[in-house]
């Protein structure tokens, strides 16, 4: 069992950054490739990042490649997301997530999710 708790959220302009935490608790933290979603209202959840159980391999959606860094530290047992030059688009509740094993579409534990918004 891994327990995940997102921190960071907040109301920020258009053009500014906010970095967001994941904490996780439980079984081991570098066994998991982890990722960040987010769902805006009305919208489904979407995909927003990932990373591998070292670190070194990231994988981003188009819609945030270039603006937003995934990273993580397996000893502390976090991961973190760098959002920079923020756009009222990227409005939404989000969620970070562990899968077992190799980056994947399926995941297997999700954080209760932060609210980012962000106005223009």
């Amino acid at each position: 069992q891994v327990q995940l708790v997102e921190s960071g959220g907040g109301l920020v302009q258009a053009g500014g950054s906010l970095r967001l935490s994941c904490a996780a608790s439980g079984r081991t933290f570098s066994s998991y490739a982890m990722g960040w979603f987010r769902q805006a209202p009305g919208k489904e959840r979407e995909f927003v990042a990932a990373i591998n159980l070292s670190g070194d391999d990231t994988y981003y959606a188009d819609a945030v490649k270039g603006r937003f860094t995934i990273s993580r530290d397996n000893a502390k047992k976090t991961m973190d997301l760098q959002m920079n030059s923020l756009i009222p688009e990227d409005t939404a509740v989000y969620y970070c997530a562990a899968r077992f094993g190799v980056v994947g579409q399926n995941y297997d534990y999700w954080g209760q999710g932060t609210q980012v918004t962000v106005s223009s």
